[in-house]
């Protein structure tokens, strides 16, 4: 028999669902509204007699007061409501936030599964358990589902928004075509457990609002939140051809009196028309609500078994935790609507992602454990397939978990060690706090030999938080010959530490991060709260961290000056015709050296001059062969590498604003040599990025 609930949030969602006052109550009863009251807040509780007088007014039997194990029969019926067009006639064709990310299984992997780190309950040492279902219906199991999701209800509405010219309207148009052909219908449903869920009011602050009703809310549960934009929930949406997302969450906290089975769900389309009213766009699937000031507004509703059922909302236990069913889910980035192409996505999306998050020790447990299972109409199709970081990155796994235990060296003599040293960083005062350098953190750099199988190498991983993996990126003028390795900089509370600078530092790295979490650079956010320098901190806390990596990797470099005669002719600094014409505004090249290596590749470090300016440059770093005869042939590359002072960005070098030199690594793909590499020279040229002007 379940337990009954307390009186006052029992009476209270009653008086709510009735659309009946605590005045009125009070009135009715022959009392006063200052009685009823504090049966709500819980300070009194009514007598049996009044009980049965409560029973009367809301029209049930004496046994649903005395036990409140359920509601009040009182007809709800669950309805999708509309927002009304905005009365200045403003209009919005979509959800802006929705494009700040491709609909990409692999970007929402990221986000959707930092969200559920970021609300992993802390009061246990158990990690959050996030679970990927990908379930394909087909048929009769396509219909019934349609049917309880009120299909009919929407129809209206998606094809007014898919008449748009707009490119929303465009994908609608298709995907309702889709349906009316009867083709399969994808979901994707997002369970965590042991997080803490959907709390708060139906519109006030809490987590309920900033998900279901707010966009660009940033609201977390602690200060080791990894995200501060509150874009990553926009993934769900823009993961759905249909804009269409229904959650049921079971909370950490009682609302109205309930944990479970708080169900809601919300559809975003663009400006519409239907049958001569016009809606602003989003929508939301709940029960009618009767509070003042919201009267008709679908709000979430408390859902029984069979509706969560017949919604593919139903979750494994009371766990507190957020189950996300993403309705007509696809993978833009892919021209295939294969399913096992889309497990393996997530699957290496969660392990290149958060492997340091399910990394744990003997003594620091792991953060997350996640698996992703495959279905179609209710059969399994792909087991359940818990992913092992170790398997995807066993040399950075080993370098993390040697942490957590307390095992790295100083430095590295023989296989699979781990070394690891702290790197200074500087976080500079507040805007207008005074004067002062401002406070050191000590960041943690950890560096092992890498793994045979690993198919990156010699690259350096930055995270901070909850261990969320912020920069990625090859360390800087790593000497060529250098035996491959993994190293991994631990920031913040990423270290594991506690102290004041551990909490500076978190907030000045997360201040230095644009929307997509995936370098420090200088913000919006960094330049309004920190004082003068603070880049210049970044750039030095950059620096420190290569010099470390070069230290710890124990190789000394060793350039063309003392190399063969014959690769002293082969390789010079050339100056074309065009490049002199231009060196007085553009970046030129300072300094060339080089090795060609066992494979016949040229592996080059290069450094440039930079004009000051205060726009960044992207340049494409181009390799030719000076042959005797006909134009010069370009060369692809088969790797390049950041040096000072910049980064690669899919092939191009971005310089760092104000930078006055630069510096990048690369090995020549020998695939596209035309002739031995030692039968021509090698020029190097720098070309504005296509498409730059």
């Amino acid at each position: 028999m379940d337990e009954g609930e307390d009186f006052g949030p029992w009476l209270g969602r009653q008086l709510r669902r009735m659309g009946m006052s605590q005045a009125e109550l009070a009135n009715n009863l022959g009392m006063t509204r200052a009685a009823v009251s504090a049966w709500i807040t819980g300070r009194a509780e009514p007598r049996e007699e009044t009980k049965r007088a409560i029973a009367e007014v809301l029209g049930t039997d004496a046994a649903s007061v005395y036990n409140r194990t359920v509601d009040v029969v009182v007809e709800k019926p669950i309805a999708w409501y509309h927002r009304p067009a905005h009365a200045d006639g403003g209009r919005e064709f979509g959800n802006a936030a929705a494009f700040a990310f491709d609909a990409d299984m692999r970007v929402l992997a990221r986000e959707a599964t930092q969200n559920s780190l970021d609300e992993r309950q802390r009061d246990n040492s158990r990690p959050v358990r996030v679970r990927y279902t990908l379930h394909r219906l087909t048929g009769e199991h396509r219909e019934n589902f349609l049917a309880a999701l009120r299909w009919g209800d929407l129809q209206s509405h998606y094809r007014e928004a898919a008449s748009s010219k707009q490119k929303v309207g465009k994908a609608l148009a298709e995907t309702l075509r889709e349906i009316d052909e009867n083709k399969p219908l994808l979901l994707l449903r997002v369970d965590d457990y042991n997080a803490t869920g959907l709390t708060g009011p139906e519109y006030g602050d809490g987590r309920f609002a900033a998900v279901v009703r707010r966009q660009l809310d940033s609201l977390k549960s602690s200060e080791r939140a990894g995200g501060s934009y509150g874009l990553g929930k926009a993934t769900l949406w823009a993961t759905s051809k249909l804009g269409l997302v229904l959650m049921n969450s079971t909370l950490s906290e009682p609302f109205e009196g309930r944990t479970e089975r708080r169900v809601v769900g919300r559809l975003d389309l663009p400006w519409r028309e239907v049958d001569g009213t016009a809606f602003a766009g989003p929508a939301w699937l709940g029960e009618p609500d009767t509070e003042p000031g919201y009267e008709g507004v679908s709000r979430s509703w408390w859902a029984d078994e069979e509706t969560v059922r017949d919604l593919h909302l139903d979750r494994a236990n009371a766990e507190p935790g957020t189950s996300f069913l993403i309705v007509g889910a696809h993978d833009a980035s892919s021209d295939t609507d294969s399913l096992s192409d889309m497990h393996s996505q997530l699957v290496s999306a969660l392990a290149d992602n958060f492997w340091a998050a399910m990394t744990g020790g003997q003594s620091a447990s792991a953060l997350l454990e996640a698996s992703v299972t495959t279905l179609e109409n209710g059969t399994v199709l792909i087991p359940e397939e818990t992913v092992d970081p170790s398997t995807y990155h066993p040399a950075l796994t080993r370098a993390l978990r040697a942490y957590l235990d307390g095992e790295t060296v100083a430095e590295l003599t023989s296989g699979e060690q781990v070394a690891s040293t702290d790197v200074p960083l500087l976080v500079p005062p507040l805007l207008g706090a005074g004067g002062g350098k401002g406070t050191e953190h000590r960041a943690v750099l950890l560096v092992t030999p890498a793994a045979g199988g690993d198919q990156q190498h010699s690259r350096l991983v930055c995270m901070r938080g909850s261990r969320m993996s912020i920069v990625k990126d090859r360390p800087r003028d790593i000497p060529l010959g250098t035996e491959p390795f993994q190293a991994v900089l631990l920031a913040g509370f990423a270290t594991t530490r506690d102290g004041t600078d551990v909490a500076l530092a978190e907030d000045f790295l997360r201040a230095a991060e644009p929307p997509e979490h995936d370098r420090w650079v200088r913000t919006e956010e960094l330049a309004t709260t920190y004082a003068r320098g603070a880049l210049s901190r970044l750039n030095e806390f950059r620096s420190e961290m290569d010099a470390a990596v070069r230290r710890l990797v124990g190789r000394r470099e060793t350039g063309t000056g003392s190399g063969p005669a014959v690769l002293k002719e082969l390789l010079r600094l050339d100056t074309p015709a065009t490049a002199a014409r231009r060196s007085e505004g553009h970046p030129t090249i300072r300094n060339l050296d080089g090795t060609l290596d066992a494979d016949g590749a040229w592996r080059v470090r290069v450094e440039i001059k930079v004009p000051p300016r205060e726009d960044p440059w992207l340049l494409t770093p181009v390799a030719k062969f000076d042959v005797r005869s006909g134009g010069r042939p370009t060369l692809g590359w088969a790797e390049l590498g950041a040096g000072e002072n910049c980064r690669i960005e899919n092939g191009n070098l971005a310089i760092e604003p104000g930078a006055r030199s630069a510096s990048f690594t690369g090995v020549t793909e020998v695939g596209s040599h035309p002739v031995a590499a030692t039968l021509a020279r090698l020029v190097i040229d720098l070309q504005k990025a296509r498409g730059v002007s």
